[in-house]
């Protein structure tokens, strides 16, 4: 098999006709029969991938190249994601404009050719698939909330949906309910992921705003978490970054064994 089917692989499970912008292949490879994957897998896991007889190296986070410039092409996914729920358009690209600023500015601090370099290097084949895993597991973890769900469901029944998942249930963290109470009615429920990265305050204020009782990010940094509670009324539950990643990454993984190849899991998998 090559990166190229590999790839392939990714983008059929969730129908994509082409690779998003945050996943790309960096060195390709051919008649690869091993690989090894991981949420992280950047220079050190390439140094370790070879000497354990790797023959390609899969991470799911974008780890430079065209993953890194072409990131804000993915973040757009959070308009599609809003608008789908009920966020009138306008309203939607305007929630946005603070993720897409700072996404932007960070990328000018980063080494965008680090890691893609030392797989050149040692001739390591190297690629990441991150947009399709993700929506695939925004996929699973709505339609298992969905098959829970009734007019009366609370956040702690959301939460208990979620726990159905074996991902959650092995996580080294807990889904945490940041804002509102266990008790509290849970209403219309939005899992806002597979876009990037979570949306930030303005994001979840925007569903909140447009008839979104509930909020589901897989993470949220401390201080768009700080901005929300003071400017927003709703629910927020966080799920968990890397037990989420694995909700959308072991489908993929299973593909990939079921075609014959060999795969080695590692950095949260």
């Amino acid at each position: 098999m090559n990166t190229d089917q590999i790839m392939q692989i990714a983008l059929d499970l969730v129908g994509f006709p082409e690779i998003p912008g945050d996943s790309t292949i960096y060195v390709p490879g051919d008649d690869i029969q091993r690989v090894a994957i991981g949420v992280d897998m950047e220079a050190a896991e390439l140094l370790l991938a070879m000497q354990i007889g790797a023959q390609c190296v899969i991470a799911h986070h974008p780890a430079g190249g065209t993953a890194f410039s072409r990131y804000h092409e993915v973040i757009r996914k959070h308009v599609d994601l809003m608008v789908n729920a009920g966020v009138p358009q306008p309203a939607a690209e305007e929630a946005l404009q603070p993720l897409l600023q700072k996404t932007s500015i960070l990328m000018h601090k980063k080494n965008h050719d680090h890691n893609p370099s030392v797989a050149r290097f040692l001739d390591m084949p190297y690629m990441n698939v991150h947009n399709p895993c993700d929506e695939l597991g925004r996929r699973i973890m709505h339609d298992t909330i969905q098959a829970h769900l009734t007019a009366t469901s609370t956040l702690q029944d959301v939460v208990d949906a979620l726990m159905t998942l074996a991902e959650f249930q092995h996580a080294h963290t807990r889904i945490a309910i940041l804002m509102g109470k266990p008790e509290t009615p849970a209403g219309r429920v939005v899992v806002a992921h597979g876009a990037g990265t979570n949306g930030g305050a303005s994001v979840a204020k925007a569903y909140f705003d447009h008839g979104i009782d509930t909020v589901i990010y897989i993470h949220i940094d401390p201080e768009e978490f700080e901005n929300l509670r003071r400017s927003a009324r709703g629910n927020l539950i966080i799920s968990g970054h890397i037990a989420s990643d694995a909700v959308g990454l072991n489908p993929f993984i299973r593909a990939l064994e079921n075609k014959g190849l060999e795969v080695i899991r590692m950095s949260g998998l």
